[in-house]
């Protein structure tokens, strides 16, 4: 199953959605700043101007001049950027908090007589005193000034100058700026950081689902957060658990539905086949064991040597004909139906190495070398019971035709669609003949009949794999290779294709 692109990306979006928010954000108050600071800032000052004059109206009536008011004055008036003087009606200076308090002297005679040249806008104006928005023609330089009658017989007047508080607003309106940019990259750090962490186990979950629609279960979510996704991983992880059994019950019931079907249409056939073969297979033991028996009884020997011959040829055949009837039984079982297919999800590997430990004894003793490859994945989809037969019939079969360099190989590989595995055992020795491969499979049907009586081979344990691998729906064969001989058989692969 191929991967499906991700068209619009949830960690892509949730970083886009907190940036585009970050950045408004910075944007709207660098917006405020730079359109209404100043206004407020001029608010602002208007309140300054106001504080003082209300701090001269207390330090005027108090007539004797109270220190700590004037001390207030001076400090006010240091903070808040602003130059003060009073003056008497004969333009006498009585206090002012200016370096230069003749300039002030002077603008604010030319206020109070009109004589003023500087553009003046008032804002505020009472029967105490007038705010104004003063403009120097020849600085450029512009001013709130407050001046008016304080006490009955004084004037007053304050400035400060706007363009301080410009510089402010500007500074103000820089800094903002940079301190947005900065916080905009450190934001969108942090951000994508998040959405990754975010987004991380979504793909995580995305992932087992992609695998688990290609029926490999083995992954599971292993998140150890108590959110609403790790909540989302046990429920896939359960789902994954019960969709592996139902799918175990459901290949086993379509098998089982598929042998019903089949076994209708042969089950007459097989029967005429399986009585005329056990007839022909047990014609030539039970000949040898009549005649053995009826010699032993006319006395036609009259040693001890031969009679131990003649008891051991019966036992031979009589097990012989054991043997015979147990593999017929097991054949007909396959065949009919009777030996239910379980399916189920195995390792394949474990299977294989005790099947080849189980031969030890036999390969020891003919001096045979035997070795496993593993190279696809270990786990597949079958009847553990009848696959273990189809490999022992398989590993004994190469046993004994087992010749030349005397070893035998098992090795796995995978289909190139990752969905089978396939199971190859070779041994070395002769080939079988061109016209003997096709037929390998039928029952009673032996390449080499001398040699396959002489260690009790009926012919029927290829017959048997025949049997198991069409119930399993699965393929096999036989190849004939340049130092010897290789049977195979396929199994459905137990890992996704992607796994594999």
């Amino acid at each position: 199953m191929k991967d499906r692109r991700i068209k619009y990306s949830l960690k892509h979006q949730l970083a886009k959605v907190f940036i585009l928010l970050v950045s408004g954000t910075i944007f709207i108050c660098w917006f405020v700043n730079v359109f209404f600071l100043e206004k407020y800032y001029v608010e602002y000052k208007k309140d300054n101007l106001l504080e003082v004059y209300h701090l001269l109206q207390q330090s005027m009536r108090e007539r004797t001049g109270s220190n700590e008011t004037e001390s207030q004055i001076y400090q006010l008036c240091s903070v808040y950027n602003i130059n003060c003087i009073i003056t008497d009606s004969s333009a006498n200076v009585k206090f002012t908090t200016a370096k230069n308090p003749e300039q002030l002297n002077i603008q604010l005679r030319d206020i109070i007589f009109g004589r003023d040249s500087m553009a003046q806008k008032v804002i505020l104006s009472t029967s105490e005193y007038t705010l104004s928005n003063i403009k120097d023609p020849i600085t450029e330089s512009e001013y709130l000034v407050m001046w008016g009658i304080i006490d009955t017989d004084s004037f007053f007047m304050m400035r400060t100058a706007k363009q301080s508080i410009r510089d402010s607003v500007h500074m103000s309106n820089v800094f903002l700026l940079y301190v947005g940019l900065v916080a905009l990259a450190l934001a969108a750090i942090v951000i994508w950081l998040v959405s990754s962490r975010i987004t991380k186990p979504i793909l995580k979950l995305a992932d087992i689902s992609r695998q688990m629609a290609n029926l490999n279960f083995e992954n599971k979510y292993e998140g150890d957060s108590h959110s609403e996704i790790a909540v989302l991983g046990e429920s896939i992880n359960q789902m994954s658990d019960r969709l592996e059994e139902t799918i175990s019950h459901l290949k086993t019931a379509n098998l089982e539905l598929q042998k019903d079907v089949e076994a209708r249409k042969n089950e007459d056939e097989r029967r005429r086949e399986f009585i005329a073969n056990v007839s022909h297979e047990l014609k030539t033991p039970i000949a040898l064991i009549q005649g053995y028996a009826e010699g032993l009884k006319e006395g036609v020997i009259d040693d001890r040597e031969s009679l131990d011959y003649y008891c051991d040829v019966i036992m031979d055949e009589t097990h012989k004909m054991n043997h015979l009837v147990k593999r017929l039984i097991s054949l007909s079982q396959v065949e009919s139906g009777a030996d239910a297919m379980q399916m189920e999800r195995f390792d394949l590997n474990d299977l294989i190495v005790h099947c080849i430990q189980s031969f030890t004894p036999l390969i020891e003793q003919q001096d045979i070398s035997i070795s496993y490859e593993e190279n696809c994945g270990k786990y597949v989809w079958a009847d553990e019971y009848q696959t273990e037969e189809v490999l022992r019939n398989y590993i004994s079969n190469a046993i004994h035709h087992c010749g030349g360099e005397k070893k035998i190989r098992v090795s796995t590989e995978c289909s190139e669609d990752g969905k089978h595995i396939r199971i190859r055992v070779f041994n070395t020795g002769e080939q079988i003949p061109q016209e003997s491969l096709a037929r390998v499979w039928e029952k009673f049907y032996k390449v080499d009949k001398a040699r396959t009586r002489e260690y009790g081979g009926s012919g029927l344990g290829l017959s048997i794999v025949k049997a198991i691998m069409e119930s399993l729906k699965q393929q096999y064969g036989v190849e004939n290779h340049e130092d010897g001989v290789e049977f195979w058989f396929e199994l459905e692969n137990g890992i996704g294709a992607e796994e594999t």
